[in-house]
């Protein structure tokens, strides 16, 4: 009698953990209707242009929370409200769930994959490369510059890009340190490098302004880091974020994806050149 209580016992305790799992599942599964339901998506930002801003009237725009809004209305949920939140406040908060999605740039790192799940990568900010109209001499790459024994590539002296050239193999005499951005420009615009290095968004605001079209961007420099936000969601609700990225499969692969972000100097093929997972695990 004792061992089959021993047993009984040990069933009942199952029984409770697959009726446990029963209900967080079905918790899971009801948060996209419950935001159906309410009508909007609460999603912390940083008003931080150009991931995030909101205008005086209170709209609510920047790169990320266009990406939300586009993908949450796919989801039926017709509109996004906003709540500013300083970064380090942003995981406490949607733990707390006085948000129910993060969209402000908030970059993956191990320690915050560990503390939430993010969706597939939305905004990167990767190396770039501006070289004359047509790359000429066809740079995909540092390691490229590297090989191309007459090349000369400009970079912020002491800055990333400085050391990822010379990591690759650039000699240092090739490495020309350029103190700003107008600098730089101007030194590849009259042939004296043959090439000129910082990250996609910095790259894309100097050529906005040059209106040059003799200029071309190569980005995301193969081989070279690529930073990445993704839109944020509590644990427990994973059914919610894979639904998410449904969506925004879609709009990457349709190119609505990139007519929404690149207006703001963003590169949705550094999205695409990356994985959640491999964010994740990078050191």
């Amino acid at each position: 009698m004792k061992k089959l209580g021993i047993l009984a016992g040990v069933a009942g305790l199952a029984l409770t953990a697959v009726l446990a799992a029963s209900n967080a599942g079905s918790a899971d599964d009801s948060k996209l209707e419950q935001l159906k339901a309410q009508g909007f998506a609460r999603v912390a930002i940083a008003n931080e242009p150009p991931y995030t801003a909101v205008a005086a009237d209170g709209k609510v725009s920047g790169a990320a929370p266009d990406v939300a809004r586009e993908v949450f209305k796919r989801l039926g949920v017709g509109d996004i409200v906003a709540s500013i939140s300083e970064y380090g406040a942003m995981i406490p908060g949607l733990q707390a769930g006085r948000f129910d999605v993060v969209t402000a740039g908030l970059f993956m790192k191990p320690e915050r994959c560990a503390a939430v799940v993010y969706s597939e990568p939305v905004l990167c900010d990767a190396e770039a490369l501006l070289v004359k109209k047509g790359n000429p001499k066809g740079f995909k790459s540092y390691e490229d510059i590297a090989k191309d024994t007459s090349a000369t590539v400009g970079a912020p002296g002491g800055g990333t890009e400085e050391k990822l050239a010379l990591n690759a193999g650039v000699p240092r005499e090739r490495v020309i340190v350029v103190p700003d951005g107008q600098s730089g420009l101007k030194m590849l615009q009259d042939g004296r490098i043959d090439a000129y290095s910082l990250p996609v968004l910095s790259i894309n605001d100097l050529v906005k302004k040059a209106n040059d079209p003799n200029l071309e961007v190569i980005a995301p420099v193969v081989g070279a880091p690529v930073y990445c936000d993704g839109a944020a969601f509590k644990k427990g609700d994973e059914a919610l974020r894979d639904a998410f990225d449904v969506e925004l499969a879609k709009l990457k692969t349709s190119g609505e994806f990139a007519k929404i972000i690149e207006p703001y100097g963003f590169s949705a093929a550094a999205a695409m050149s990356t994985t959640r997972d491999k964010l994740c695990a990078a050191k």
